[in-house]
């Protein structure tokens, strides 16, 4: 074999060799952004770090089957569940009110003083037992896509100016309650009562965008039962920053059942009167035709 030709082969078995090395690091390249964007590993690491935080600033509208959308503005808490925040839009002209929630407890501000008190307070458990319903906070969302086979990877995109990883699900209602390994990353309280909380539920439909921090910033979710279909959309931010949600003053707060039982004394007091005026009406009536005039009720 002459030079010229062992030059020409040496050559082509370096290219040969490089492109398998190019193709090589390339495969590996894939399989790490594969594994980086690997949908139930993604939401797994972000619920662990929004538990952390605790608590984010949040921006929801919720739509109703009855079609009416209110906005709430403030904070969401988890692990307990709580929140203070603005309603608005809450149709047939009523101002903005806020609300305070903590735990069963939730407080009302009132949009007149009633008895010199500005803060209405119901408890939502009953009959002794926990209240039990979806909180709509960014560790739940997370929570009802752990383990979810159906949950896939979207692409990257931005959401309100925010760099972020899309992932999105189709679930009914049998997908929520299935339960595996995944969901033990959880409290098993909190697991239960997750579990509880989306009986109701027959199809989910959610996007979700987490952000370069490992944080969602954005959930989109469409829910069906038995009522109707309800969507929501939520925007978050400031995870772990916002103060600790407390209660009102308790000089301002009057408790629902007062308030109901106020209301039953005054409706009792109205019907007293009715049945009064009936009875002075019926004398007047009874006086007039003694004395030979047409009576009131001729």
């Amino acid at each position: 074999m002459n030079e010229a030709v062992r030059i020409r082969m040496r050559g082509a078995a370096v290219v040969a060799g490089g492109g398998l090395l190019v193709g090589a690091l390339a495969a590996c390249g894939g399989g790490a952004g594969k594994k980086a964007h690997d949908p139930a590993a993604a939401v797994k690491a972000s619920y662990l770090k929004t538990v952390a935080a605790k608590s984010a600033t949040a921006e929801m509208a919720t739509t109703g089957s009855d079609g009416r959308t209110v906005h709430e503005t403030g904070t969401k808490a988890w692990y307990p569940s709580a929140q203070d925040v603005v309603l608005k839009d809450r149709g047939e002209g009523k101002p903005d009110t806020r609300s305070i929630m903590m735990g069963d407890t939730v407080y009302s501000r009132l949009d007149k003083p009633l008895k010199g008190k500005t803060w209405m307070q119901m408890n939502l458990s009953k009959d002794g037992k926990p209240g039990v319903r979806l909180n709509q906070d960014p560790a739940e969302f997370l929570a009802m896509l752990l383990g979810q086979e159906k949950l896939t990877y979207v692409g990257a995109e931005k959401t309100d100016g925010v760099e972020a990883q899309r992932y999105r699900a189709g679930l009914t209602g049998a997908d929520l309650l299935r339960a595996d390994e995944s969901t033990k990353v959880m409290e098993e309280k909190d697991r239960q009562y997750l579990r509880e909380a989306v009986k109701h539920i027959t199809a989910l439909e959610l996007d979700l965008w987490i952000g370069a921090d490992g944080y969602p910033v954005r959930v989109d979710s469409s829910s069906t039962d038995d009522k109707g279909t309800t969507k929501t959309t939520g925007k978050f931010s400031g995870f772990g920053k916002p103060a600790p949600v407390q209660p009102p003053p308790a000089d301002q707060v009057v408790a629902f059942d007062d308030v109901m039982k106020g209301v039953d004394a005054d409706l009792e007091q109205v019907d007293k009167d009715l049945d009064q005026a009936d009875k002075d009406l019926e004398e007047a009536d009874r006086k007039l035709r003694e004395a030979g005039f047409p009576g009131l009720r001729s």
